[in-house]
């Protein structure tokens, strides 16, 4: 990478981050994506065959996007033009493009690398669309933002989007391999706090090259770091999470999905990620007061009330000692009884109610506050449930143009299983009735 830092005024051997020092030179010798990269990955088998269509490299910070795109250039020799969608506008690009084309004139392609390519706007994006659609480049761009929010339709039909991991504890372990290599030492840790370094870094190999060296400037004389010792060294990293993003609606979906499954730690878990992350407590409560209706509902309806103290709990004592109900309505709600029936009976109804349209109720349940009304029947034949031996009169309320429906259907858990003893009761009740009336 000699030249990398000559181009940017600095001899070779002027001091050099250690993230740099130890930036593949081969394609081979990326870590954690080999998924991509290997032979029967798409970025593989593409090189295999000599060829280079335009990329969109999506992944967390740290796995490797930008050492990817420099080395697919120098794979299939392309000239490697880097931009940044932070500190470049259409005029930046229109002089990229113009050299491109010179270059293209000379027979030499181009491989343009634009990091952070979300940021540009749509208007932005749109003016690589004819470049790359004739040639000119070979777009290679990198984003931790998910593409189908972030960039135009039309980008996207003109690129593959591949998905970087993040670096998994092998990667990782390999990444401090080399670094111990490179530094001619073992790193002074624990076996545990090794464990921890690489949980620190969070799956973001540059920021645990960042700590490495970090920790090797400590020296290793003496004992060995352990993990408290190491915290005090390094800096924790900030977990990725942008509350506004993909990030924050993959981790609701997960504590929403746990919950339905009725894994209460993993729920935990993602709560305490979000929590950790700096997500507004509120809108985690307005997530489970909703689950408390549509994954549990009746099966167990102590499940909306506990949702909603939490809610109450959190308004009263604020973070973080109010978080504490948050975490014991999670507990409640990923160990009651499951059932959707309250939803899918809402699900049915509307559905009922859009088809039917404005069908008149029945006359005997109307009102009849006048004279008129009184005289039009309104009113004629209802009868007080109260006064019936059962407390339940099994007359028909629904439209008379209405055939029955059955839109709540309770499920066999829980609280529900009562609620079903009582509705086959009534339904029983109604059917004699029905017998009756259809006798007299």
């Amino acid at each position: 990478m000699a030249d990398l830092f000559q181009s940017a005024g600095l001899e070779a051997s002027a001091p050099r981050p250690l993230a740099d020092r130890l930036r593949p030179a081969r394609i081979e010798d990326v870590v954690g994506q080999q998924h991509l990269l290997g032979p029967a990955g798409p970025i593989g088998r593409m090189l295999a065959a000599g060829r280079m269509a335009s990329l969109i490299l999506w992944g967390p910070p740290g796995t490797g996007k930008t050492t990817i795109a420099r080395l697919l250039a120098d794979h299939v020799d392309l000239y490697f033009e880097q931009v940044s969608a932070v500190f470049s506008g259409v005029a930046d690009l229109r002089k990229v493009f113009e050299a491109a084309r010179a270059r293209r004139r000379d027979g030499k392609g181009t491989l343009l690398f634009v990091d952070e390519i979300h940021r540009f706007n749509r208007s932005q994006q749109d003016a690589f669309l004819p470049y790359v659609e004739d040639g000119t480049v070979i777009l290679v761009g990198a984003t931790t933002e998910n593409p189908s929010f972030e960039l135009n339709a039309a980008l996207l039909s003109r690129a593959q989007v591949m998905v970087l991991n993040r670096l998994d504890d092998a990667a990782l372990e390999t990444m401090i391999g080399r670094a111990e290599a490179e530094l001619g030492r073992s790193l002074p840790l624990t076996a545990d706090a090794r464990t921890a370094l690489k949980a620190m870094a969070d799956g973001d190999g540059r920021f645990l090259y960042n700590m490495v060296e970090e920790v090797a400037s400590v020296g290793a004389d003496g004992e060995p770091l352990d993990t408290a010792a190491l915290a005090e060294v390094v800096q924790r990293r900030a977990p990725v999470y942008d509350k506004a993003q993909e990030g924050h609606y993959n981790l609701i979906s997960a504590l929403h999905k746990s919950l339905r499954g009725s894994d209460t730690d993993a729920a935990l878990y993602y709560l305490a990620r979000m929590l950790v992350a700096g997500e507004e407590p509120l809108y985690i409560v307005r997530r489970l007061v909703r689950f408390a209706a549509e994954d549990i509902g009746m099966a167990d309806p102590q499940a909306l009330v506990q949702a909603l103290a939490a809610k109450d709990m959190y308004d009263f004592l604020g973070s973080p000692e109010g978080e504490l109900g948050i975490v014991q309505a999670v507990i409640y709600l990923g160990t009651a009884p499951k059932s959707n029936a309250v939803y899918r009976a809402a699900g049915a109804a509307n559905a009922a109610a859009r088809e039917t349209g404005s069908l008149m109720p029945p006359m005997h349940i109307l009102n009849a506050p006048t004279k008129l009304m009184k005289g039009l029947g309104y009113g004629k034949g209802y009868e007080y449930d109260h006064d019936t031996a059962e407390g339940f009169s099994g007359q028909d309320y629904f439209p008379e143009a209405m055939e029955r429906r059955t839109f709540y259907r309770p499920a066999e858990r829980g609280f529900e299983r009562e609620v079903t003893k009582r509705l086959d009761y009534w339904a029983k009740l109604r059917a004699e009735r029905k017998a009756r009336v259809s006798d007299g």
